[in-house]
């Protein structure tokens, strides 16, 4: 069989194959489609409203680019109206690809202070959820996180937001932080991961993108994390790696997101072996798909290359995140049972 042969294979397999998201970004995940939309709709934003042209717009020179980028599409969401098209579409576009579970990262803070009235966006996006699952078969749950570059007032906003009966919306299952992370200390928001975890949330903070492990050790230490989202520095600290290997500390690991905003080189330079090598749990996600020219069932294919993994490796890998969600455990039992039945069927075949 030749090369060109077995990855054709693979990505046959791959966008077959039932499958969880547990690193991807609300705003981050607008196709161009829905951005073109969106902009069209505030014609006062510099987003273009041709979608060939987001291709150049979503070409970025840093991480700090990036966020200047990501952040002028965040300033398109500005009506419950905005909020509830962008989820349901994201929805259709996990669907798609075979996603029976997401764990969808939303900023809420992002909204609020732009005017959109709390109550009316947890009621957008909690109806977006419920018409997804009903009718597109993909199950959401959300994330919500403080965006560091706002700071503490921020984090206050967030966690208010997450953890006050009668605005905290029924799907919410954690708490995160993201943004940039230089210049923007994991310790300082110990107590506000305090407060969510103390509400019943779980700990999901970015840390180790684009600083050294000594980010992901703050995470660990002071924000008390279950799940690292990134995390790619980690590689550069062997302690480090046996540390999350021992404790089951999984990695939310985003090959192509991590070359699109320079903090891996290459592909090949990826630490993703490095992990899986040192025992690290890994899960495969697509972070901000359509700004970086990429989706789940692509980053998949990426990992399978890069760990050399036949159609029985990817579906292992299909089952980490299925197994270190925050799903309930029937849910987890229904997917993984139908990841195996359909790995059995396509190696049957």
């Amino acid at each position: 069989m030749t090369e060109t042969t077995t990855t054709a294979r693979a990505e046959s397999f791959i966008a077959g194959l039932p499958k969880a998201e547990l690193h991807v970004h609300h705003v981050g995940s607008a196709s161009p489609r829905i951005v073109s939309a969106l902009a069209a709709r505030h014609p006062d934003s510099k987003v273009p409203t041709d979608p060939e042209a987001l291709v150049d717009y979503f070409t970025f020179t840093d991480f700090a680019h990036f966020v200047e980028v990501y952040l002028s599409v965040v300033d398109l969401i500005r009506t419950p109206e905005d909020v509830h098209l962008l989820t349901y579409e994201v929805a259709r576009e996990l669907a798609r690809q075979n996603v029976r579970y997401a764990e969808l990262t939303i900023t809420p803070y992002s909204s609020t202070r732009r005017g959109i009235d709390e109550r009316a966006f947890m009621a957008a996006i909690e109806e977006a959820r419920k018409t997804a699952e009903a009718e597109l078969n993909v199950v959401l749950r959300w994330c919500f996180d403080i965006p560091g570059e706002a700071g503490l007032v921020s984090a206050e906003e967030t966690v208010r937001l997450a953890t006050t009966d009668g605005i905290r919306p029924e799907g919410l299952v954690s708490f995160g932080l993201g943004g940039p992370e230089i210049g923007v200390p994991r310790p300082q928001f110990k107590p506000y991961f305090d407060r969510a975890i103390a509400a019943g949330l779980r700990s999901v903070p970015h840390a180790g993108e684009t600083t050294g492990p000594e980010t992901v050790w703050d995470a660990l230490t002071h924000l008390r994390a279950e799940r690292i989202g990134h995390g790619t520095s980690s590689a550069r600290d062997p302690k480090l790696l046996a540390h999350l290997a021992e404790h089951r500390v999984p990695l939310e690991v985003c090959p192509t997101s991590n070359i699109a905003t320079r903090a891996v080189t290459t592909l090949d330079e990826h630490p993703l072996k490095q992990f899986v090598d040192a025992g690290v749990i890994v899960t495969i996600n697509s972070d901000d798909p359509p700004m970086f020219g990429t989706d789940l069932n692509t980053e998949y294919g990426v990992a399978a290359r890069l760990l050399d993994l036949d159609e029985r490796g990817i579906a292992a890998l299909a089952k980490n995140a299925v197994e270190v969600s925050f799903l309930d455990e029937a849910g987890k039992r229904r997917i993984s049972e139908e990841i195996d039945a359909y790995t059995e069927t396509w190696l049957s075949r």
